[in-house]
């Protein structure tokens, strides 16, 4: 149990029969009436962010989430296999977990996260920015790179990404994997 002046960014607490993160969070004392906390609550299960305001004291229920390092191994019809990278313990997630599961390749590390006291997979997350190498796009031209058009290229996951008009087949690129946009030319 913790009260509202135990509020950090990142904790974790039990709301509304769900597992919540505290995203933002701020301690108003208005001059009439008593003081309260106003947070932003994102849904760790569904990534849904809702607004909430606590009455300040208030007791909330506090849940324990792990981060551990996995590493993706493979695909098939039961889903997606993961191996701890310290116990070589492999687990199965399904695809719905997983934040971007378009780029996720062979060997690469991710991390798994875990209701501790439960050990019950929440979800799995890929680094914020992966390297990709286009597979194929439509050749470009020369001097194209004034204008922002972008064009369709797939990368060695099978994935399809827009891409500046510059970019060109076997070329390594960077991806955010929270929108699955080109970030940028890797050297």
């Amino acid at each position: 149990m913790a009260s509202t002046a135990d509020f950090k960014n990142g904790m974790c607490i039990e709301y509304n029969h769900g597992l919540y993160s505290i995203v933002e969070f701020q301690h108003v004392k208005p001059g009439k009436g008593p003081a309260f906390v106003r947070t932003k609550l994102k849904n760790i299960k569904t990534g849904k962010v809702i607004d909430n305001t606590f009455t300040a004291g208030v007791k909330v229920t506090t849940a324990r989430i792990e981060r551990r390092a996995y590493q993706f191994i493979y695909k098939d019809d039961m889903g997606y296999h993961f191996m701890d990278s310290n116990t070589f313990e492999q687990v199965n997630i399904e695809e719905s977990l997983i934040n971007a599961p378009q780029f996720l390749k062979d060997g690469q590390e991710v991390e798994v996260i875990y209701h501790a006291e439960e050990e019950l997979i929440l979800g799995c997350e890929l680094p914020q920015f992966v390297e990709m190498t286009v597979t194929y796009t439509e050749p470009g031209l020369k001097g194209d790179t004034a204008t922002n058009a972008l064009k369709p290229a797939t990368v060695d996951t099978g994935a399809t990404v827009q891409v500046p008009l510059f970019i060109d087949t076997d070329e390594r690129i960077k991806i955010d994997t929270r929108t699955g946009q080109y970030s940028e030319r890797v050297k």
